[in-house]
């Protein structure tokens, strides 16, 4: 049995894996070493490996034929949609934009479970949506980037449908990870992901001039593969079994601050006064968005 402690650990992990992801995957598309698409075919292809090889030590799982549609609807939203937009809009935008637009998931989940499955929502969470929302609006419009060759307003569009499309599949695994085991479901979801993204990622991959990697790079793409995919898809489950659904929303607010400085730190992004009023109304709205109104007695 896992601590609260370890699952604390985890989720802190998660966070500190995703915010480093958008330097290294923006330093690879940005060196032209491998583009967004083909790089979405190696993270997918290669976790995908990787969680069916750690399936063969763990108890296998009978699944309804049923369930199998579930799978492949899940993984066109957590995996097709999702990843193929998350990298090319980082590719597009900056570190700390993506990070912070992201962090809009808590928000949208709340609109669709209030559209979905009838969840009522009060007057302080639409005003925390509206706050969020206007951040995510002035990054877009007045965000601006250090690399002259970013579309930061395109990048952050592609970054925020998919934190839409991220937010449906969560919706849409609520039952599947009380019924199976979170690995029984991610190998699936990630083998349909594979044979959606391969179509579009194959072109760029036989493009790639692996000879002209320096180690930097293929640390790069290792971590990308390994630690912001199958590492955060393992340690998440961990940390969820234990923690409540708010605890687990707050520590989103890490994701930004921590890509934030290791961009900063690598000379991808810098700070400005745009960056700083977007993130107090995203992080302010999110809050909102995540309180738990209190029980009248």
């Amino acid at each position: 049995m896992h601590s609260r402690g370890f699952a604390i650990l985890a989720l802190f992990l998660v966070q500190l894996l995703y915010g480093l992801n958008y330097t290294f995957a923006k330093v690879i598309m940005n060196g032209s070493f491998v583009k967004p698409f083909a790089l979405t075919l190696l993270r997918v292809g290669g976790a995908a490996v990787l969680f069916w090889l750690f399936s063969l030590v763990m108890p296998s799982e009978k699944i309804e034929r049923k369930d199998y549609l579930r799978f492949l609807v899940a993984a066109i939203f957590g995996v097709f949609i999702n990843m193929l937009l998350f990298l090319k809009g980082v590719e597009l935008t900056t570190p700390i934009h993506a990070a912070s637009i992201v962090t809009i998931t808590p928000v949208i989940i709340l609109i669709l479970s209030a559209l979905i499955l009838n969840e009522k929502i009060t007057a302080l969470k639409v005003f925390g949506v509206v706050l969020a929302f206007s951040g995510a609006i002035v990054l877009t419009f007045y965000g601006k980037s250090l690399r002259a060759g970013d579309n930061v307003f395109l990048g952050n569009v592609l970054v925020f449908i998919n934190a839409i499309s991220y937010s449906i599949y969560i919706i849409l695994i609520k039952q599947l990870t009380t019924k199976y085991h979170p690995f029984t479901f991610i190998k699936w979801l990630f083998l349909f992901g594979f044979v959606m993204v391969l179509p579009f990622g194959y072109n760029e991959l036989q493009n790639i001039e692996w000879s002209s990697f320096t180690p930097f790079i293929s640390f790069s793409v290792i971590f990308v593969v390994v630690g912001a995919t199958f590492g955060t898809y393992l340690l998440n489950p961990m940390a969820l079994k234990k923690l409540k659904a708010s605890t687990v929303g707050v520590f989103i607010y890490l994701q930004p601050v921590l890509a934030g400085l290791f961009a900063i730190i690598m000379g991808e992004d810098a700070i400005d006064t745009v960056k700083i009023i977007a993130m107090a109304l995203i992080f302010s709205g999110v809050y909102l968005v995540s309180i738990k109104p209190k029980k009248s007695i």
